[in-house]
């Protein structure tokens, strides 16, 4: 600061209000600063600010890379923490990583507070962190009370979803669930409630899944395998969802005219797929925007106590849904 100071001709004092955007310095004045600074190449010493203040500012972000809704999130929590005056660290899960290594990692590098996207572990694990940070969840086990929880209702999306197809006529509805994958076991749940509200539990069906393409695909090719398909399938997520669509095509079943296929997020790879997906949104900017703010008010007023935010869903209705065939 002392080199940009002499290059600007200002004190030192000067240029400390302006790289904290504090007030004290004309516009023009605030200008020749920063062109000084951009002129020698300037960058602000974090570390050295970390230890002057006391606070690193600093939100950790858990997530897994391979999910594209968790991608779609951050890309939403960086412009709403940079306007709080806060910046990110991401820290992903991996085989080889689990998730209390990712988010260690970010306690490490002195994370003011946690944000956790899709976390998997158990209620009272998350109880546990919550009781030693300040920590926010997107779509974490509803029965944690030591974190805020930022989540859509999965009960309103699925029935958005089954009477859509319902309403296009379909009976025979399958579920490809997603495992032990985090929003899982809601969804199920969800739908079997749906059915049995539409007086359609007799038939209602759940197979196994996961949160991924293969999964999807392994699901399309065990329905291919048995006498007569469903002339419906909801997945548990969007990524299941292109894996059914991508099974049936290269089996020559045409989607929706045979088959119809629902997805859930909205994530960016449903506008993807070779046949438009219907699916239900999940508002990921709005979603951020309130995982962010619920942390940094805890961090601000530590008295105020965990709170659950549960966003409305919609259904998208695209091409990969139609009546049932005749």
């Amino acid at each position: 600061m002392t080199d940009v100071a002499r290059a600007a001709g200002v004190s030192r004092a000067l240029v400390s209000l302006v790289f904290r955007n504090k007030p004290g310095a004309g516009e023009e004045t605030r200008q020749r600063v920063l062109q000084a600074a951009d002129r020698l190449g300037y960058r602000p010493d974090t570390a050295a600010r970390m230890l002057a203040s006391h606070r690193s500012r600093t939100l950790g972000v858990m997530l897994t890379v391979h999910q594209p809704f968790q991608a779609d999130l951050v890309e939403a929590i960086y412009p709403e923490a940079e306007r709080l005056g806060y910046d990110v660290l991401l820290s992903a899960t991996a085989p080889s990583r689990d998730e209390a290594k990712a988010v260690e990692a970010l306690l490490s590098h002195r994370c003011e507070a946690l944000i956790l996207l899709g976390p998997r572990a158990a209620a009272d694990l998350l109880d546990e962190l919550g009781s030693r940070a300040v920590v926010t969840a997107i779509n974490a086990r509803e029965d944690a009370t030591r974190l805020d929880n930022v989540r859509t209702a999965d009960e309103a999306g699925v029935g958005q979803a089954v009477d859509h197809l319902v309403a296009l006529g379909h009976r025979d509805i399958v579920h490809v669930d997603g495992g032990d994958e985090p929003g899982s076991a809601e969804r199920r749940g969800a739908y079997r409630r749906a059915m049995d509200a539409r007086g359609l539990g007799g038939r209602a069906r759940v197979l196994p899944g996961a949160h991924t393409e293969q999964a999807g695909q392994d699901a399309a090719r065990r329905l291919l395998d048995e006498a007569e398909l469903p002339t419906a399938v909801l997945a548990s997520n969007d990524r299941c969802a292109l894996g059914l669509l991508r099974a049936f095509a290269l089996a020559d079943v045409d989607v929706p005219a045979k088959v119809s296929v629902v997805g859930y997020d909205d994530s960016h790879v449903s506008h993807l797929a070779p046949v438009a997906l219907t699916t239900i949104r999940q508002d990921a900017e709005e979603m951020a925007r309130h995982a962010v703010r619920l942390a940094v008010e805890r961090l601000e007023d530590h008295s105020r106590t965990p709170q659950q935010v549960v966003l409305d869903p919609k259904l998208v209705s695209r091409g990969s849904t139609a009546p049932p065939p005749r």
